[in-house]
């Protein structure tokens, strides 16, 4: 299982970006099952892993925000019942190994019977800020270190590489969290040069976007420590910005490709099931921002890619599905017993006949009672003051016309309106985020109760 930090729906085999350049996530898209609907359950590194690892939605754990990985089962009652993924297949006799970032900082203590480390932070830093000086965020772009062995992503791989080499007489659940493309957008320059500044081609934008959103959609994205995408239209600081994050995406690229060949070379080539994903969207400029830490398609939208142990056969798939869904999904698999307590769907079907009829829909939370609803053509936005926003991706993939106030779309709306979640959790004590204002307000509340 390959976590990949901050990856959102540009690479080549999800179609995201013409320039992207991942050769390696793409020759495993030519063996395996690629889903292009695919979204995370939180727009949020700490709030999304913890739903992949306990099976739960943030909505049930009350985990809207970062979290210490010791403290994800001490959220609420719910959360203390859970089974981490890893856990549920040690249980089952898994030999359970992991490296980097699986869950938000690290691994809880025992979720795994070996773990690697993981470097702090997101470094190594160059010496001074590049293009970027506002506190409160590691976002930077620049070449930067001299070589990739400077780098934690490196010493990930290598640790990867080394766990299949070894003889293991059990099965397996090995899991490498990658740190790129997560900010600071610094790799050595080569990086860059491989991902030239004169072929990228811009996402897109449109100015005035966001007048028709409710009050509560910028209140919950405002962030004022990130660049906006009018403050690098104005500097010329874009097509840099976008070079810079399609740079970490083709370095981590190159690193997953040494794991995929190290297993391919080993005794495990053809027993073993590969699991690709990054834990949700981000914006390179769409939605006047750069950044995480929304509603809307950009940011929740994110690469899954799966590939069935011996599977030698490409297949896409656009049904809706959610990382939610990676735990029961792996758990069917490699036929064990299903946890019962899950909220995701086992989506193996969709492995077996990519274009399934398929109902279901994926929820992703960003605070409480603010839910997104993804279907196969629209998304739904429902916020915990009752403001709406839907977009019809038929004829508005990129989101710019708000339909919820027409009424010819009365309907649909009240249908994606079923979907929500039944149950709010209030905001758990454990989980922190206080990079906005409205964010701080409710961490600060939930610490006071």
């Amino acid at each position: 299982m390959l976590a990949i930090d901050d990856l959102n729906s540009w690479p080549g085999a999800i179609n995201g970006q013409p320039a992207t350049k991942t050769p390696n996530i793409d020759r495993l898209a030519q063996r395996a099952t690629t889903f292009t609907n695919a979204h995370a359950s939180a727009p949020l590194c700490g709030p999304s892993r913890a739903s992949i690892m306990t099976g739960l939605l943030p909505s049930t754990t009350g985990i809207y925000g970062h979290v210490k990985d010791g403290d994800i089962k001490s959220a609420n009652v719910k959360a203390a019942q859970s089974i981490f993924l890893s856990e549920y297949f040690k249980r089952h006799g898994y030999y359970t190994a992991a490296v980097g970032k699986i869950f938000h900082y690290n691994v809880p203590k025992g979720s795994f019977d070996v773990y690697g480390g993981r470097k702090k932070g997101f470094g190594p830093y160059a010496p001074t800020r590049f293009k970027w000086k506002d506190k409160g965020t590691n976002t930077d772009w620049g070449a930067y270190p001299e070589k990739d062995e400077q780098m934690p992503d490196y010493d990930s791989a290598n640790w990867l590489i080394n766990q299949l080499q070894l003889a293991h007489d059990k099965p397996f659940f090995i899991a490498g969290g990658f740190l790129r493309p997560h900010v600071p957008w610094t790799v050595p320059q080569k990086w860059f040069d491989m991902n030239p500044i004169d072929e990228i081609d811009l996402p897109p934008y449109l100015k005035g976007d966001l007048n028709d959103v409710p009050e509560i959609a910028k209140k919950i994205t405002e962030f004022k420590m990130m660049p906006t995408t009018d403050w690098a239209i104005k500097n010329g600081e874009w097509k840099s910005m976008v070079q810079a994050y399609l740079a970490s995406i083709s370095f981590v690229d190159h690193y997953v490709g040494e794991v995929l060949e190290a297993l391919e070379k080993s005794q495990y080539a053809d027993n073993t099931i590969v699991v690709l994903w990054g834990d949700h969207g981000y914006d390179v400029g769409e939605k006047n921002r750069f950044a995480k830490m929304s509603l809307w398609e950009t940011a929740t939208k994110t690469t899954l890619i799966i590939k069935p142990a011996k599977n030698s056969v490409k297949s896409v798939s656009n049904r809706p599905v959610s990382l939610l869904d990676l735990y029961p999904t792996l758990v069917k698999m490699c036929g064990l017993p299903m946890n019962p307590a899950n909220q995701g769907h086992d989506i193996t079907p969709l492995l077996h006949n990519p274009q399934e009829k398929w109902d279901k829909v994926v929820i992703t939370t960003f605070g409480p009672n603010n839910h997104a609803i993804r279907s196969d053509r629209y998304r739904y936005i429902h916020y915990e003051d009752g403001s709406e926003e839907l977009y019809d991706h038929t004829s508005d993939p990129n989101e710019w016309y708000n339909l919820a106030g027409n009424p010819s779309y009365r309907a649909v709306k009240n249908e994606l309106k079923k979907r929500l979640p039944d149950v709010n959790a209030p905001w758990s004590p454990v989980s922190q985020y206080t990079s906005n204002d409205y964010f701080k307000k409710l961490t600060e509340n939930a610490n006071a109760n």
